[in-house]
């Protein structure tokens, strides 16, 4: 290869082609001019058939411009994944980036990667070149791998990234299913008896009614109750849902969350559970930085964007201003109070060790186990807790069909 073709400035063109059996293909491709490009791909035994540089195809799609896209969870972690054992075993970052682009399955990934590709190509580092994707590589995921490319160990670093986001999709797959799983149970179970009030409690009732048979106190409640449903069910139905886009649209106010945080806080089982959550995810992030060599304000600032409940944002603020005034990280945290004893602890002992990545790593993985086991032990008491109630109305309801059933044959043998 010429000297003039070494200084050449290659360039990534996104490509649509042809192989020998007809079958549409796909992908990124390197080349010095859209020539060149065509030139390999033909090479490759492909016949191209649209060969467009990066830059002008994100252009001309309006939903594929820079920072618009936004991968999946999952996508950004195989994609981490995928990255740390190519570049973990020597790999350069530009052709590891293209095999990750091009073996990727869904159009947003490979166009992410293309664009990703191109910016490390015009000789950028990883972590700017993943700027121009910044709803997809958020602020945190860019400073990690930053730490990487200073510390000189990209590969180990982005390991430990894909580990993050592999524990913290499991950590949100968690929550979800402790919210989720009674949430389902308990309008199943609305359901039921809702469906039995409107429409089996009526045609039962009406027959005693023809009689003139004074009905009974529980059996009249449960008639009115049903009259009720029947007139303003639908007017409570919308309601509620009205309820609910008002509050989920209020909990977009920092103010109003703030209250609600505070709230959830002081609730004896839930505000602890909630401290758990919060202080694991928090805990999570400042490991995943203060592994990679990165200074510990770095750490606090993106391990608070991380964490969901404002409260302990708040202690977070507090706790970053005495740390920048020289001051402790584990006597600023236990003077706010808002973060668990267990958390506290593990940064004493980092400070002392000199190594507050793996104390909070620890510790992160303990509360997370520490929830696992709490949601399960909720979930085993809430089950059967639902069934009952839903057992006793049910039986109140039945109750209320048989009660004159009983008063009528009482009648009769009077």
């Amino acid at each position: 290869m010429s000297c003039a073709r070494m200084g050449t400035q290659m360039a990534a063109f996104e490509y649509h082609a042809l192989d020998g059996s007809g079958k549409k293909k796909r992908g990124v491709i390197s080349a010095d001019s859209q020539r060149s490009a065509r030139k390999e791909l033909r090479r490759q035994a492909l016949t191209p058939m649209k060969v467009t540089p990066v830059a002008e195809s994100k252009a001309s799609d309006g939903a594929s411009k820079p920072g618009k896209r936004k991968l999946k969870h999952r996508e950004l972690v195989l994609l981490t994944r995928q990255l740390a054992m190519l570049v973990g075993s020597g790999t350069p970052v530009e052709e590891a980036v293209a095999s990750v682009g091009a073996g990727a399955k869904g159009s947003d990934t490979r166009t992410v990667m293309a664009s990703v590709r191109s910016g490390v190509v015009e000789g950028r580092s990883l972590s700017d070149a993943l700027r121009a994707e910044s709803r997809s590589f958020p602020q945190l995921y860019r400073s990690v791998v930053k730490a990487g490319e200073e510390a000189g160990a990209l590969g180990a670093v982005l390991d430990r990234l894909a580990d993050y986001l592999e524990k913290s999709q499991e950590m949100r797959q968690k929550i979800t299913a402790a919210m989720v799983y009674p949430i389902v149970l308990a309008v199943i179970a609305l359901g039921i008896i809702v469906a039995l009030l409107v429409f089996v409690v009526p045609r039962v009732v009406e027959q005693f009614d023809s009689m003139g048979q004074t009905l009974p106190p529980l059996t009249q409640f449960m008639l009115d109750t049903s009259n009720f449903m029947q007139s303003y069910g639908l007017i409570l139905l919308l309601s509620l849902a009205m309820g609910v886009l008002a509050a989920n649209r209020a909990m977009k106010s920092d103010t109003v969350k703030r209250r609600v945080d505070n709230v959830t806080l002081g609730i004896p089982v839930i505000g602890n559970v909630a401290r758990s959550v919060s202080a694991a995810r928090f805990s999570r992030t400042f490991a995943t930085l203060a592994t990679s060599g990165t200074p510990a304000l770095d750490c606090l600032r993106a391990a608070r964007e991380t964490t969901p409940n404002l409260v302990m944002r708040d202690a977070v603020d507090e706790v970053m201003n005495t740390v920048r005034e020289g001051g402790s990280l584990s006597g600023a945290m236990a003077r706010s109070q808002a973060f668990p004893s267990l958390v506290v602890h593990m940064a004493a002992s980092g400070e002392a060790s000199g190594d507050l990545g793996t104390m909070f790593d620890k510790g992160a993985a303990y509360m997370e186990s520490e929830f696992e086991q709490t949601s399960k032990v909720a979930l085993s008491l809430i089950e059967p807790l639902i069934t009952v109630v839903m057992g006793a109305l049910v039986l109140l309801i039945i109750l209320a069909i048989m009660l004159p059933i009983l008063q009528l044959n009482t009648g009769a043998f009077l």
